[in-house]
C-alpha cells in the first residue's frame, strides 16, 4: 500500500471531497486507501457520515472528542500505507491530478519525508478575516519552496517512519500551534521537506465573530507552551511570542495594555468584524491577549 489518505472529521459534509479522491484512485488505478476517523461529531452528520463510509476503505467513530493532535497520530495505528497523506476535512480537490502529483514528487525525490501541498481559499468567503490571513500570512506563492515555515496541516503527506517519530504533541488539543511545534520538531531534526504548489482548496466558512474567539483559544495554547522550558525551541521564533517577551522584558505590558483597552480596542474590533478586516490589527489583538497571559 502506497498512500493512506487520513482525513479527520469533525460536523463537515465530507461526501464531495471523498468522492473526488475515490475517482482520481479508481481512474489512474493509485495503490492507496482512505480512511476517516470522525471525532465525536454532532447526530445530525449520521446519515451523511453513513453514506461516505461505502465509498472509503475504513470510517472510524469516536465516542469521545480527542482533540485535534491526537486524532492523527490515531491513524498510525490505522493505516497501511508507507505515506500518510492528511488532509481537512473541510478541503476540497482542485485537481484531478491531486494523488498523481504527490506521487511524482515521491518518486522525484525518493529522500523526501515530508511533502506539504500548500492550499487556496473558497472564493466564496475571501473577505472574511481568516480568509485574508490565509492569503497575507499562510500561502505561499511559486511552484516550489523548501521553507518548513509554511507548512500547515491541511494537506500534506509524510513517509511513515518519519511520522513515528515525530508525532503530534497530544498536549495540544484545542486549536492552535499544533501545526506549528510539529512543523518545528521535524525542521529542528532536519527531516528532508519539500513545498510543492498541488493545493487544495479549504472551504472554511469561519465568521469573523467566531475566528475572534478561535483566536484567543490559539493565545492560550500558545501561552500553555511557553510554560514548559520544553518547549522553548519550537516556539521561540513565533513572531507574537517575541514581541510579547520584549515588551514584558522592557516593562511596558501595562502600559501597552492600557493603551489598548483605553483607546483602541473598540476601533480594532470593530474593524476585524467589519466586512473589510486588517490583518494588521489581528496582531495587536493577539498581542494583547498574550500580554495579559503573561502578567
Amino acid at each position: 500500500m502506497k498512500i493512506s489518505v487520513c482525513i479527520p472529521v469533525y460536523n463537515f459534509d465530507i461526501r464531495n471531497l471523498v468522492d473526488a479522491l475515490r475517482k482520481e484512485i479508481q481512474t489512474h488505478q493509485i495503490e492507496a486507501e482512505i480512511i476517516l476517523i470522525d471525532d465525536a461529531s454532532d447526530n445530525r452528520f449520521n446519515e451523511i457520515y453513513q453514506e461516505a463510509s461505502a465509498y472509503t476503505d475504513q470510517f472510524i467513530f469516536l465516542e469521545k472528542n480527542i482533540g485535534r493532535s491526537k486524532i492523527r497520530n490515531l491513524f498510525l495505528k490505522h493505516a497501511k500505507g508507507e505515506y500518510l497523506l492528511f488532509l481537512d476535512c473541510d478541503a476540497k480537490i482542485d485537481s484531478s491530478d491531486f494523488l498523481e502529483n504527490y506521487l511524482k514528487e515521491i518518486e522525484q525525490d525518493r529522500v523526501v519525508e515530508v511533502i506539504y501541498g500548500n492550499f487556496k481559499i473558497d472564493s466564496a468567503y475571501s473577505k472574511t478575516l481568516r480568509n485574508r490571513y490565509s492569503v497575507e500570512r499562510e500561502i505561499f506563492s511559486g511552484d516550489r519552496t523548501s521553507d518548513f515555515s509554511v507548512f500547515k496541516t491541511v494537506n500534506f503527506i509524510i513517509k511513515r517512519d518519519a511520522f513515528i517519530k515525530f508525532p503530534f504533541n497530544e498536549n495540544l488539543a484545542n486549536y492552535g500551534y499544533e501545526d506549528y511545534v510539529f512543523a518545528k520538531k521535524m525542521e529542528l531534526n532536519k527531516v528532508r521537506f519539500s513545498g510543492i504548489n498541488n493545493p487544495v482548496i479549504h472551504v472554511d466558512d469561519t465568521s469573523n465573530e467566531v475566528f475572534l474567539a478561535k483566536t484567543e483559544t490559539a493565545m492560550n495554547s500558545l501561552f500553555q507552551l511557553s510554560q514548559d522550558v520544553e518547549n522553548e525551541n519550537y516556539i521561540k521564533d513565533i513572531k507574537v511570542l517575541r514581541m510579547a517577551r520584549k515588551i514584558k522584558n522592557l516593562g511596558f505590558s501595562k502600559l501597552f495594555i492600557l493603551f489598548y483597552e483605553g483607546l483602541v480596542k473598540k476601533i480594532i474590533l470593530k474593524n476585524l468584524l467589519s466586512e473589510n478586516p486588517n490583518v494588521k490589527y489581528l496582531d495587536v489583538y493577539k498581542l494583547d491577549l498574550l500580554l495579559k497571559k503573561k502578567r
